[in-house]
């Protein structure tokens, strides 16, 4: 938990560096938020100048196959997003996220320093191949030495430990900014999580249009980098607004991990006890005050840790437990079955970077008669942009339409959107597997079934409307699981609960890597698998159906566990 003097509006807990009340306008809330935005900004144009991008590299200078390169991304990608988990520990635990944000961002320098590196040293450069040949039919003899891969997957999982620490911090920390129970701060915060993820994908999408064609046509070196550059921007940002920020503050200093895992033995040591359903604790006041526990339908084997012990009456430590603490550890639990249901939408979504690349290189990508090509990876700027386009257009027409008729201020409920974001992916599915057929159908009638290199005579353009539809899928689910999981976590765990919603697309990369493994080895014996090293041979289509019906069940799971959850106090719904 940070400690650092709490900057705000006048609210409980709140100070200045005099030790009085804080007071700062709407104007001044939101100088400290876009500070925080810009850093973002600059991150995930970093990040995902690496990641964006990183099949092209594998396939290409590392020569590896369609299937090992899918892995590898998949398990980079879902490694950066459980690492979260450790960093927002260490900052709602330990550090705090100011110090920690400081941290990731040097950590980030370093890994993006040796990824530039492990690219442009001369002695890591095979003398007998071009650097920039990015075909991945080269010869093996082409292929790098094995210390330069080593090198570079140090290099690259450095930038996922960074990742790690600067992800959840930095979002819980803009998101900080805003005081939830202030009427107005509420609307304005709901507001923030959207144009954070505006800003967001404003950098994803600079990089798709800039990083991608340099690292193309011109020099992987130059192409990490222009990152690395910028994260020594976006540190350098992020220290102007120090003065400035509001910082989250706990006047006991309490651990917050200390005091759910306080409910769980408390609860255990009490296994045999009938939990209570009322409980009467001192007020304000001097006197007794009865509560009715909320949800006691819910998880009530955690009330038993309100009952105190002969022997724990006796004890300092672990004592019982209040009804705060209790309701923490439930909070915690309910997001449990929200998380697991939402995994099929990740599985789908880790494809855009993947599987969907991969497609565009086998067909044409030539812009008029010029002669010039799109990168592949290009392609993702259609996501980036369906979402900066939508975006402000939920925020500003679809919202207060919404709110006319529901009389809530976010307008729908955060499971409602992220609801409507699953069935979008679903349907996006469903394109792509459509669109694929039409490929490979294409490719048969050209008779290059055969010919790996030839380029099918599709544009690439027919790919734009699943991408499109991945970039609103990407505005309704992922910022409503990214409020979701800030929102509903116990107030000094909110880094945890953005941690939680980064891991749900770290789990579901890793699930991607398994599927694609078995169905490789399933469908691989003796004849050409989904995922040969000849697309016009594969059948993505199949998967692509597979993942739409996968989609479809995941989505019967979270409607009921959606219509069954119980909000946190102080959601207004």
């Amino acid at each position: 938990m940070d400690t650092t003097p709490l900057l705000s509006d006048t609210v409980e807990g709140a100070v200045d560096h005099k030790g009085g009340p804080a007071i700062r306008s709407k104007t001044g809330r939101w100088r400290s938020a876009l500070f925080i935005i810009g850093v973002e900004v600059a991150e995930r144009f970093s990040y995902c100048g690496i990641g964006g991008n990183l099949i092209t590299y594998l396939t290409g200078p590392l020569q590896q196959s369609t299937v090992t390169a899918t892995v590898n991304v998949n398990t980079w990608s879902g490694v950066a997003s459980m690492l979260p988990l450790l960093g927002a520990f260490v900052a709602d635990g330990y550090l705090g996220r100011y110090r920690t944000i400081l941290f990731a961002s040097l950590l980030y320098v370093l890994g993006l320093s040796l990824l530039t590196l492990s690219a442009v040293l001369p002695s890591f450069i095979p003398s007998s191949c071009d650097n920039n040949n990015n075909n991945s039919t080269s010869t093996t003899s082409c292929r790098p030495p094995q210390y330069q891969i080593i090198f570079f997957f140090s290099s690259l999982y450095i930038v996922a430990l960074a990742q790690g620490g600067h992800k959840p911090c930095v979002q819980a920390f803009g998101a900080d900014q805003f005081d939830g129970q202030h009427p107005e701060e509420s609307k304005s915060k709901s507001s923030f999580f959207n144009w954070w993820f505006f800003g967001l994908f404003s950098g994803i999408l600079c990089t798709n249009l800039i990083l991608t064609y340099i690292q193309d046509n011109l020099n992987w070196g130059f192409g990490f980098g222009i990152p690395c550059v910028c994260m020594i921007v976006a540190l350098a940002v992020f220290l102007l607004g120090t003065n400035t920020y509001r910082y989250s503050f706990s006047v006991d200093n309490d651990n917050p991990f200390r005091r759910i895992a306080q409910v769980f033995v408390s609860a255990a040591k009490n296994w045999r006890a009938t939990p209570p359903t009322v409980v009467t604790v001192d007020d304000e006041e001097g006197g007794d005050q009865t509560l009715l526990l909320p949800g006691a339908n819910q998880f009530r084997f955690l009330d038993k840790a309100l009952m105190a012990t002969a022997s724990e009456n006796s004890k300092k430590g672990w004592v019982v437990c209040s009804v705060n603490q209790v309701e923490e550890a439930k909070a915690l639990l309910r997001l449990g079955p929200i998380w697991a249901t939402c995994l099929v939408f990740a599985i789908v979504n880790i494809q855009s970077i993947t599987l969907f690349t991969k497609q565009a290189t086998t067909m044409d990508r030539k812009i008029g008669s010029s002669g010039f090509q799109i990168p592949p990876a290009s392609l993702q700027t259609f996501i980036s942009l369906s979402i900066v386009l939508f975006m402000p257009f939920y925020d500003r027409v679809l919202v207060p339409i919404a709110r006319d008729f529901t009389k809530k201020p976010s307008g729908i409920t955060m499971l409602q959107r992220i609801g409507t974001g699953i069935v979008l992916s679903m349907i996006a599915m469903v394109v792509a597997a459509l669109v694929e057929r039409e490929r490979l159908q294409i490719a048969i009638e050209a008779k290059i079934v055969n010919i790996p290199e030839a380029t099918v005579p599709m544009s690439v353009w027919w790919l734009v409307p699943q991408y499109i539809l991945f970039g609103i899928a990407d505005a309704f689910t992922r910022v409503g699981l990214q409020e979701f999981f800030y929102d509903q976590m116990p107030k000094d765990l909110r880094s945890v609960g953005l941690a939680l919603f980064i891991s749900v697309f770290g789990v579901g990369s890793f699930l991607s890597s398994f599927l694609i493994s078995a169905i490789e080895t399933l469908t691989g014996e003796n004849k050409d698998s989904w995922f040969s090293n000849n697309l016009n041979r594969a059948h993505l289509d199949y998967f692509y159906w597979l993942l739409a019906g996968l989609s479809s069940l995941g989505f019967l799971f979270y409607l009921h566990f959606a219509k069954s959850y119980v909000y946190n106090r102080g959601y207004n719904i």
